[in-house]
C-alpha cells in the first residue's frame, strides 16, 4: 500500500454490552467497573459500556463512571433510535442517553428496508426520519454520535441505496461515525471489501465508518481487516470474541494484526499491545468461561511447540514456526513432552522451569517421561507434575508430607437422595508422627481435598489459599472397560498463578489422589518461604 505514513485505526471495545450476550456471561456492576478500567489501562479508544436506562445496573454503571472517568478511553452508551410515535427529546430511553453521562452514544438504526418492514412494522421513510431525529437530537445535546447500522450488508444486498440512503441520514444529521453492522454474522470477506469500497465511493470523503462483525460464519476477524484495508477507520469488537450466538469479532486477533503485522496501518501510541494476553486472561477469569488453549496470539497454546523436529528448529530461529515472539503479546512459549519428545524437548522444557540439565540427566529423565508416557500419563498439560518428576530423579529429598492411607466412603441412602461423600486420611508431615483426619464433600476427591487441608493447616497455613480450578478424567484404552487405566488431570490456582497436575491409576480415587498431592506438593514447594523449613 503507498502512503507516506501509516493510517491509525480506533479500536471500539464492546465486551461489557454485546460480548454479555454470550452464552454463560453475566457480568456485575463490580465486574464491568474493573473490566472497563482494565480497556482504559490497556489503550482501548472506546469502551461501550451497557445500555443505560434499560436496568438498574447499567444506570448505575454510568453514574459511577460519570463520577470517576476513565483516563484515556472515551465512554460509549449504547441505545437505540427513538420509537415510533413518541419524539426524540420525549422519549425516556432518548432521555437516558443525554442524562448518562457517557460523551459518546451509539445508536443502533435500521439500514435494511426489508427490517424496517417487517421488524419495526413501519415505512421505510418513517425508518429514515427516526434516524435522522435521533442523531440530531443527541449531537445538539452535545454526544459524539456512532450510527449502529444494523443489518447493513444483509440490507446493502436487497437494496444498496437504501442503506446508503440511511447512513447519510445519519452523517447529516451530525453523526461522527457510521458503523457497518454484519449482525447475522453471514458475510464473507471478498463481499465485505466490495461493499465497504462501494459504500466509501457513494458517500462524502470526509464520512468516517466503521466495522462491526459478527462470527457466525467464522470469518468476523477476516472480514473486519478487509473492512480496514478498504477504507474503515475504527474497528469494533470483543475481548476473546465473546458475543451472542458464535461470538463478535475478537480483538485479541484483530489487535495484533493491526499493531504487528499490517504496515499500512497502525492502533494509537497508547495501546500496550505486549499486554494483551494477560488482559484476554482477565477476561475470562472474571466470566469464568474456560479458556480456548489454542485461541490465536492469547492461547496457553499459540506458542506451543510438541513434535521435537518442529522444538528443536524453535531453539535455533523461533520464527520458522512462530508468526510473532510471543512476547510481543505478553504471551510465552511452551514446550509439550510427550512420547513424541526428544532431548532437546526436556532440556529447554527443564530450562523453563529453572532446572538445566546436563546431558546424561536429560537422557535418564526422557528415558523415565517416555516409561510413564506408554503407562498413560500426559505430562504435556501437567508441567507442575514434570517439575516434581524433575526434583525427584535429579534431587531426591524428603516431601513435605507422606500418604500412610486414605479410606473413602459414597453412601446414597434412597432413590431421592444425594449421594453423602466422606473421607478418613492419614497423612505423616515432616516426618513426624501420622496424622489422621476426616471429611465430607461434595464427592470423594473434594472430601480427600478436604482432609488433606484440615491436616496441614496446622503446619502450613498458607494451604487455604489454593483452590482446585478444574478437574479432567480420562479412560486410557477404553477396549477393557470398567478395567482400564483412568487419568486425572488436575488444575489448581492460589489466585496468584495457575498450574496442572496428573494422577494415574486404575483406580479413580488413586488417580485423583494422586494429581490432587501433586498439586499441594508444588503449592507448598512454590511458596516464597517454604514453611517445611520452619518445622
Amino acid at each position: 500500500m503507498n502512503q507516506t505514513s501509516p493510517k491509525t485505526i480506533l479500536l471500539y471495545d464492546c465486551t461489557l454490552r454485546d460480548g454479555a450476550q454470550g452464552p454463560g456471561i453475566n457480568f456485575s456492576l463490580q465486574d464491568k467497573l474493573r473490566l472497563a478500567r482494565a480497556l482504559d489501562d490497556f489503550g482501548m479508544d472506546y469502551v461501550e459500556a451497557g445500555w443505560p436506562g434499560s436496568n438498574p445496573k447499567d444506570t448505575a454503571l454510568y453514574q459511577e463512571l460519570a463520577s470517576h472517568p476513565l483516563k484515556h478511553a472515551k465512554l460509549v452508551a449504547f441505545g437505540s433510535t427513538h420509537r415510533v410515535g413518541v419524539p426524540a427529546p420525549q422519549d425516556p430511553a432518548m432521555t437516558a442517553l443525554v442524562e448518562c453521562g457517557a460523551p459518546a452514544v451509539a445508536l443502533v438504526g435500521k439500514s435494511s428496508a426489508r427490517q424496517a418492514k417487517e421488524v419495526l412494522g413501519i415505512s421505510p421513510q418513517e425508518n429514515l426520519r427516526l434516524i435522522q431525529e435521533s442523531v440530531a437530537y443527541l449531537v445538539e445535546k452535545g454526544k459524539e454520535v456512532f450510527l449502529d447500522a444494523e443489518h447493513f450488508f444483509d440490507g446493502y444486498q436487497d437494496a444498496p441505496e437504501y442503506a446508503l440512503e440511511a447512513l447519510r441520514c445519519a452523517w447529516e444529521a451530525g453523526a461522527s461515525c457510521l458503523t457497518l453492522c454484519d449482525t447475522n454474522g453471514g458475510t464473507l470477506p471478498y463481499d465485505i471489501a466490495r461493499i465497504v469500497t462501494e459504500v466509501r465511493q457513494g458517500l462524502p470523503p470526509e464520512a468516517r465508518l466503521a466495522i462491526h462483525c459478527h462470527n457466525d460464519a467464522d470469518c468476523a476477524v477476516a472480514c473486519s481487516l478487509a473492512a480496514i484495508r478498504t477504507g474503515c477507520q475504527l474497528v469494533q469488537g470483543a475481548i476473546n470474541g465473546f458475543g451472542e450466538r458464535c461470538g463478535n469479532a475478537n480483538l485479541c486477533s484483530i489487535l495484533p494484526a493491526l499493531a504487528l503485522k499490517m504496515p499500512g496501518y497502525r492502533v494509537g501510541d497508547a495501546l500496550r499491545i505486549q499486554e494483551l494476553t494477560p488482559l484476554s486472561r482477565l477476561f475470562y477469569e472474571v466470566t469464568l468461561v474456560r479458556e480456548r488453549p489454542q485461541q490465536p496470539y492469547v492461547g496457553t497454546g499459540a506458542f506451543a511447540h510438541k513434535a521435537g523436529l518442529h522444538v528443536a528448529a524453535v531453539a535455533k530461529a523461533p520464527s520458522h514456526f512462530e508468526q510473532i515472539p510471543p512476547e510481543a503479546v505478553g504471551n510465552q512459549r511452551n514446550i509439550l513432552l510427550s512420547e513424541l519428545s526428544g532431548s532437546r524437548n526436556v532440556m529447554l522444557k527443564a530450562k523453563q522451569l529453572g532446572i538445566p540439565l546436563s546431558p546424561e540427566d536429560t537422557r535418564a529423565v526422557l528415558k523415565e517421561l517416555k516409561a510413564r508416557e506408554a503407562q498413560g500419563y500426559a505430562f504435556e498439560a501437567a508441567d507442575a507434575s514434570f517439575l516434581l518428576l524433575l526434583q525427584r530423579l535429579l534431587s531426591p529429598q524428603k516431601p513435605p508430607f507422606e500418604l500412610d492411607g486414605f479410606r473413602v466412603i459414597i453412601e446414597k441412602r434412597g432413590p431421592s437422595d444425594k449421594c453423602i461423600s466422606a473421607a478418613t486420611l492419614k497423612v505423616k508431615v515432616n516426618g513426624q508422627e501420622s496424622e489422621i483426619t476426616a471429611a465430607e464433600g461434595e464427592g470423594p476427591v473434594d472430601a480427600l481435598d478436604k482432609c488433606l487441608r484440615k491436616t496441614l493447616t496446622t503446619f502450613f497455613p498458607e494451604v487455604q489459599k489454593m483452590r482446585l480450578r478444574d478437574f479432567k478424567v480420562r479412560i486410557i484404552d477404553g477396549s477393557v472397560g470398567t478395567a482400564a487405566h483412568t487419568r486425572v488431570l488436575i488444575d489448581s490456582t492460589d489466585g496468584q498463578r495457575e498450574w496442572s497436575t496428573v494422577g494415574l491409576s486404575e483406580n479413580i480415587i488413586e488417580a485423583a489422589w494422586q494429581a490432587l498431592q501433586d498439586s499441594v506438593e508444588y503449592f507448598l514447594d512454590k511458596l516464597p518461604q517454604n514453611p517445611t523449613e520452619n518445622h
